[in-house]
């Protein structure tokens, strides 16, 4: 199972973590067969975070019943770094399940039993509503999770680490409105305990910071009542 082929290559590459065997050889085949994308597969949760650590990939179809870490705790954690797309596939269909995983910034669901077609269909449509995420691009922010570092139109910006977590999780889903409590899940991962109005004191330093280079631009917007988003 092939991992992306090299600078140029136009195909796209998919992450697939499923410990069925034959689910994932299936998934795998009829994608790269198919689909035309590149497919690589992951067959435990605890292996996903150093994997995505050496590659990146354009969407995960993330199964929710995993050896190592369950898929929920798995697309919490990429959550905290990434705005990689993610399909998640479950055989538990009750409702908490379902608003849980989207909770956490999944993008779709794909319930077993289901067919290769249906996947690659459900594939296609994320990754063309992805386009939302070139946004920070498009704005000039760079952010590079393993220095900790982001630059806007070139300028370093000198972030501490909770403001780095929000701006990331904010432009990894633009448009997307995030609440204070998704917010303080991806500043402080020891899951401590603080008042959630701090987030509104974190986005004020983070604003005022944006704002020095863009000044006629609102970066991250204030949705009443509900929370923030990054600007499309």
């Amino acid at each position: 199972m092939q991992q992306r082929s090299g600078v140029g290559d136009p195909k796209q590459m998919i992450l697939i973590v499923e410990d069925e065997p034959k689910i994932a050889a299936v998934l795998h085949d009829y994608l790269e067969a198919q689909g035309g994308y590149i497919a690589h597969v992951l067959t435990r949760g605890d292996e996903v975070a150093s994997w995505l650590a050496a590659n990146s990939p354009d969407l995960i179809l993330l199964d929710l019943m995993l050896p190592g870490m369950d898929g929920l705790e798995v697309c919490k954690l990429v959550r905290r770094g990434s705005g990689v797309p993610i399909i998640m596939i479950t055989a538990r269909v009750e409702e908490i399940d379902r608003l849980l995983g989207l909770e956490l910034g999944a993008d779709d669901y794909i319930c077993k039993p289901f067919s290769p077609r249906e996947v690659v269909a459900r594939v296609r449509a994320v990754l063309r509503r992805g386009g939302v995420r070139n946004a920070a691009k498009a704005i000039g922010l760079d952010m590079d999770s393993a220095r900790f570092s982001a630059a806007l139109n070139g300028v370093p910006l000198a972030l501490t680490p909770v403001e780095f977590a929000l701006l990331q999780t904010l432009s990894g889903q633009a448009g997307r409105v995030f609440s204070r409590q998704q917010l303080m899940d991806a500043m402080y991962s020891d899951y401590r305990v603080v008042n959630d109005r701090a987030v509104d004191t974190h986005i004020k330093n983070l604003r005022k910071k944006l704002a020095r280079i863009l000044p006629e631009k609102e970066v991250i917007e204030s949705v009443y009542g509900l929370g923030y988003r990054f600007s499309l």
